[in-house]
């Protein structure tokens, strides 16, 4: 919407370009017309929703005003969450690069777009670079981090050994160092289980795609080191990882954490103790896991990094003896706080189940050292369906490792093969109904897609549609994939584009402390937010409705909803650089 200062020039264009004959002015932004709002490829699919049934036909212009593409809309779609009606406009056929508006007559136009080549290359490296606005223990300088610069947060490095997490040698209030990392989510803490999933994912992004990082920079302090601007990234946190391995032992804290969350202040103010917890076998899983790949890739970088994969490498088989020795050691917050002091209440990360840890970790050993060892007594028969990646649910990520290593492992048919197939079958099922669905995408087909944090679930869902293609060929799986994309980018019944720094409508309120407390109009971009999440657990007021695919207040109270974290920033830079990635080929 335009400020009310704008509104008399605005209204003069509108009477100029009427006085003159010029469409491209006398329709006014209608956001009932909802599509991708950073543009699209020249060769790809173009899909945009019209809310509402009365309009029949579109245009499509170019900058000039002509109009480049004449269609008609869809049939009626009916909207399963809210009974809203919609019809799609396709300008597939529009394919010269250009900035064009999509108008209906009587309704209005679209925001300008682009179709050009490497149309989303800037949105994965902005959320790429997200990462590097999160990292802990070290100034972000005007060089690197622009108008959000800001001085270091957290050296953590002394940090305390809370009663939870005693052990042979390092008994209560014992300090060690655990600096670097990246911040979590909207809050100041550091958890592994999370780091977990967000460097499978990132990790896995690099194995899939090595190539196409060479060249791929986002402005780091690394960046002319020869490295790959992805693997920097990771590795500013796998060092903090590292350090949260008991040394004598092998066993993993769970977090790094204050005993509450912070006010809204910004890093450097939040000067609160700071705790590692309890060392417990998912806990332990997730960092071999992340150690495994993280070993096996950084071997191809040994006279840059000396020593590192070796380091990741012995880390790993330690974690995985004293997995074996403690099987199932759970962490129960609530358990812990009857116990011992103080009372840790920031997030809990709790899972009960060690299953599927214990797959991603055997896949990833497996695959770095080729010793099947690691898979006996595995149970690596693909659950149907298949789940997708998420914090407490993580054997699909080594599900895809053994896809992307069976032929270098000659891995057996008989193990491969359904694996595949499941995820075949997964990608499969995502496509029943897909030419129904009110926004033609296949996030948001049932009600629980709009879980907390589903922004990552269409990330998630457009990987996994990703690794089908990869197994096919067939672009049916990669053109939903992009249609995910779309849908992050506004093409949603909410009409944000979800990115930070993104699109013509902007999330400006995320959960997130440096951006409430930093002072600047614009919050720290390249960060995706949560999405829409009927459970509105934090109770905002500014919520508009109860509709799952439109249950999103872009306000910095609601945690629901628009808070962002690490865990759903990776699969948003795998989706967008992959599909990049693939574009250029």
């Amino acid at each position: 919407m335009f400020k009310k200062s704008f509104l008399p020039i605005c209204v003069a264009l509108v009477i100029f370009a009427a006085q003159i004959g010029k469409p491209l002015f006398a329709q006014k932004l209608n956001a009932d017309i909802r599509l991708n709002q950073v543009g699209f490829y020249p060769q790809a699919p173009k899909l945009a929703v019209v809310v509402g049934e009365k309009s029949t036909d579109f245009v499509v212009r170019d900058a000039a005003g002509k109009a480049v593409f004449k269609g008609k809309l869809s049939e009626i779609r009916n909207n399963q969450h809210s009974g809203k009606v919609s019809r799609i406009a396709d300008f597939s056929s529009v394919k010269k690069a250009g900035k064009y508006t999509l108008e209906v007559p009587g309704l209005g136009k679209s925001a300008a777009f682009d179709v050009k080549p490497k149309v989303h290359r800037e949105v994965a490296a902005a959320s790429l670079k997200g990462f590097y606005y999160q990292r802990v223990s070290t100034d972000l300088p005007e060089k690197f981090a622009g108008k959000w610069a800001r001085p270091a947060g957290h050296p953590d490095d002394k940090v305390l050994i809370h009663a939870s997490a005693v052990s042979e040698g390092r008994p209560e209030n014992f300090v060690i160092s655990s600096p670097k990392g990246w911040y979590d989510a909207g809050d100041y803490n550091k958890y592994i289980v999370n780091s977990g999933i967000t460097m499978g994912t990132l990790l896995s992004l690099y194995e899939d795609f090595p190539l196409y990082f060479e060249n791929f920079n986002t402005n780091i302090p690394e960046n002319n080191n020869s490295i790959p601007d992805l693997l920097d990234e990771v590795i500013w946190n796998l060092r903090w990882m590292l350090t949260m391995q008991d040394p004598a032992d092998g066993g993993v804290y769970h977090k790094l954490t204050n005993p509450r969350f912070d006010g809204m202040i910004m890093p450097d103010a939040a000067d609160k103790p700071r705790y590692v917890v309890q060392k417990n076998t998912v806990a332990t899983l997730d960092f071999v896991a992340v150690m495994a790949q993280a070993g096996r890739i950084l071997k191809s970088f040994e006279n840059k990094l000396p020593g590192l994969s070796d380091s990741c490498i012995v880390a790993a088989v330690k974690g995985w003896e004293w997995a074996a020795k403690h099987p199932e050691v759970y962490y129960d917050q609530n358990e812990i706080n009857k116990k011992f002091d103080p009372d840790i209440v920031s997030g809990a990360y709790g899972d009960r189940s060690v299953a599927d840890e214990r797959i991603w970790a055997a896949a990833e050993m497996y695959a770095t050292t080729g010793k099947t060892e690691y898979l006996k007594g595995i149970d690596l028969k693909a659950k149907q369906p298949l789940a997708l990646p998420t914090w407490s649910m993580v054997q699909t990520l080594g599900y895809y490792t053994l896809i992307r290593t069976s032929e270098n492992l000659k891995t057996e048919a008989a193990l491969i093969d359904p694996i595949k197939k499941s995820v075949k079958d997964y990608a499969d099922g995502l496509l029943v109904d897909l030419a129904k669905q009110p926004y033609h995408t296949v996030m948001g087909k049932i009600a629980k897609d709009y879980s907390w944090g589903s922004s990552s679930v269409a990330a998630n869902q457009g990987i996994a549609l990703l690794y089908a293609f990869k197994l096919t060929k067939d672009k049916k799986y990669l053109n939903a994939a992009l249609g995910n994309l779309d849908y992050l980018l506004g093409r949603n019944a909410t009409t944000y584009c979800f990115l930070t720094g993104f699109g013509s409508k902007r999330v400006m309120h995320p959960h997130h402390r440096p951006s409430v407390a930093d002072g600047i109009e614009d919050p720290v971009p390249g960060l995706l937010s949560g999405g829409p999440n009927p459970g509105h657990q934090d109770k905002c007021k500014t919520y508009t409705n109860n509709f799952a695919d439109e249950s999103f207040t872009d306000d910095d109270c609601s945690y629901a909803s628009n808070e962002i974290a690490i865990n759903w920033n990776a699969p948003m830079v795998y989706l967008s650089a992959a599909i990049e990635a693939i574009m250029e080929q």
